[in-house]
């Protein structure tokens, strides 16, 4: 049997695989259907004004009118975070490059606990919808369109990825084109957003964490059992050098090294959680501070949880094809076709079990892409057109604006899928790509919070140095990659096992070592900024952007403490300000309730 050959009859997915995964979806829509019909029950049953009851409804649809309960929300930001981005390249990334990924765990803890006391606090104080109020509060109106912007163009980056990545496991499973697939799938996320709101995205996410745990634990206990338990998978993952202390290397090229993964990896979690719309605006959805905490403190071991699922699957594809490299063989066309490949083989022959995994990966990228496409619209609805509207909108006019940028960024995201499509790996790609907007809107929130001297001035040109930078930084390491110069050394694989025909892969291996594994050669280049380890692109970017802010207020001298209202630092700095207030005797002059009463 030829690889070709091999490759279509592992395409299994039978009349009950499609059930399950059709039933995936109808069960999203019904949710979708049950919290519309409550948004309009509610919406009947509001007696305010006319201006009261469109701000009522759009907290409604947008936070849950700031009532939802830990576990539902808890569960969304698991089920938002991990994304099939982490499902399908995570154990990507071990197969390839070893388990030192993995020790990016350590710096999700430290993100925990820059969430519980800095940023946090703040933004919960605020009762805010939109997070980006906050830049017009601390800076101006000029930062806050920045800010969104920003996150609009960081969402064009991120989500197309998201939709693609469920793609690829379905093609490798069905055979079917990710362009077929694709738009089908989007249609019911789209329509469950649009009509139920934060509510069904929610709860559509807490069905869809419960699938994407159930798919990984089937495949990891089949496969496990398949190749002769936990013992053979850890064995074979230590002889291929893919269990490994830290690496604590000092190069800044290097993949991965202690580091990068604590370090960039601070910044990377940051990035995602304390200043992203998607995550906020469920933390801002529960009613209490408290609240909120025990949200992010459960939420990180839900993720922390799920990585080492997926870390044990990377060592667990390794050891399934050990001597049979799918990669170099061409049976798997692209490296995140790895995971459904594994499901296939070891699940394909149980009707019913790929389609609970396929399932899985699709409900990991819906619940991400359900969520981009909530947040957005709170983000257009509060920045853009209550900003730049000067009569107030009426509760229709409020539920047309946030349903329509539902509708229109879903059918954006799938015509950019054909982009997406193009361009690599997609764990590499989707953090490279989204540090062109992440590490100057990173840079610009914990300047605002964390240091009271920077200015209006100051922030805008910090973040839009770092934004050329960054775009220049990225948009360079991307196309190296693209183009084969800058290429990463690979742990060992090997074909001598294989047991079917295939071409033109041999030449291609640059040494047998005497154990029989080969290994590939790494190009050597000389150093060069946008060939650093990709974890450090959105440290760099917030970096760039704190260093020009602080250094262009202190020079243009624009910092005054004694203006700024202390409700927007985070609670260690506010009682800083404060007693320097004292000690000084400058009268406080806060300014947010004045802004907050206009904006109203």
């Amino acid at each position: 049997m030829n690889v070709e050959e091999l490759r279509k009859s592992l395409q299994s997915f039978g009349w009950p695989d499609y059930l399950i995964f059709c039933l995936m979806l109808a069960i999203c829509a019904v949710i979708g259907i049950y919290f519309c019909l409550q948004l309009r029950r509610e919406s009947k049953q509001l007696k305010f004004s006319t201006q009261e009851q469109a701000n009522e409804s759009a907290a409604s649809y947008l936070v849950g009118g700031r009532k939802m309960k830990i576990f539902p929300i808890t569960m969304s930001l698991i089920s938002s975070f991990i994304s099939g981005i982490t499902l399908l390249g995570t154990p990507t990334e071990v197969y390839l490059y070893g388990a030192q990924y993995l020790y990016i765990m350590g710096s999700l803890v430290l993100m925990g606990f820059c969430m519980y006391y800095i940023f946090l606090p703040v933004f919960h104080e605020l009762n805010l919808i939109s997070t980006y109020k906050y830049l017009e509060q601390r800076y101006n109106r000029s930062l806050r369109l920045f800010g969104s912007i920003m996150f609009i163009m960081a969402s064009l980056l991120w989500l197309p990825i998201v939709i693609y990545v469920p793609a690829i496991a379905f093609n490798q499973a069905t055979g079917v084109n990710i362009h077929i697939v694709t738009p089908c799938v989007c249609v019911v996320c789209i329509f469950y957003t649009c009509i139920g709101g934060l509510k069904a995205v929610v709860w559509t996410d807490v069905i869809q964490t419960l699938i994407m745990f159930g798919a990984m634990a089937l495949v990891l206990v089949k496969g496990t059992l398949d190749i002769g338990g936990p013992s053979v998978v850890w064995q074979r993952a230590q002889q291929s050098a893919r269990i490994e202390p830290p690496n604590f290397s000092t190069d800044l090229s290097e993949r991965y090294t202690f580091y990068s993964l604590v370090l960039g990896g601070v910044a990377h979690w940051l990035k995602s959680n304390a200043i992203s719309q998607n995550m906020i605006q469920r933390y801002l959805s529960l009613p209490t501070l408290r609240d909120a905490r025990i949200a992010i403190w459960t939420f990180i071991a839900g993720v922390l949880t799920f990585l080492c699922i997926c870390g044990y699957t990377g060592l667990l594809i390794y050891a399934t094809y050990a001597q049979c490299d799918p990669l170099q063989t061409k049976l798997a066309q692209r490296n995140d076709q790895l995971l459904p490949l594994l499901v296939m083989e070891t699940l394909g022959d149980y009707p019913g079990l790929p389609g609970i995994f396929v399932a899985g990966v699709f409900s990991a990228a819906l619940s991400s892409l359900s969520t981009g496409l909530n947040s957005l619209s709170a983000v257009v609805l509060e920045d853009f057109v209550k900003t730049f509207r000067r009569a107030p909108l009426s509760e229709k006019q409020t539920a047309f604006v946030m349903r329509s940028v539902v509708v229109l960024f879903g059918i954006i995201f799938v015509a950019l899928v054909f982009v997406v499509e193009k361009l690599g790996a997609v764990l590499q790609l989707t953090i490279t790509l989204t540090s062109v907007a992440n590490g100057p809107l990173l840079g610009i929130f914990t300047a605002g919070v964390l240091l009271p001297w920077v200015s209006s001035k100051g922030a805008l040109l910090g973040g839009v140095s770092s934004l050329l930078l960054m775009a220049w930084m990225c948009i360079s390491a991307q196309r190296e990659l693209v183009s084969g110069d800058l290429v990463y050394q690979r742990k060992p694989y090997s074909t001598l096992g294989c047991n079917y025909t295939f071409d033109g892969v041999r030449a291609n291996f640059s040494s047998l070592p005497p154990d029989g594994v080969y290994t590939s050669s790494a190009a050597a280049a000389p150093f060069q900024l946008y060939r650093i380890s990709y974890l450090y692109f959105t440290l760099f970017g917030a970096l760039v952007t704190i260093i020009v802010a602080l250094l262009t207020s202190l020079l243009l001298r624009e910092s005054k403490l004694q203006s700024l209202d202390t409700r927007l630092l985070t609670p260690f700095v506010r009682r800083w300000v404060e007693r320097q207030r004292r000690s000084s005797q400058l009268p406080a002059k806060p300014k947010l309730q004045a802004m907050q009463e206009t904006s109203t």
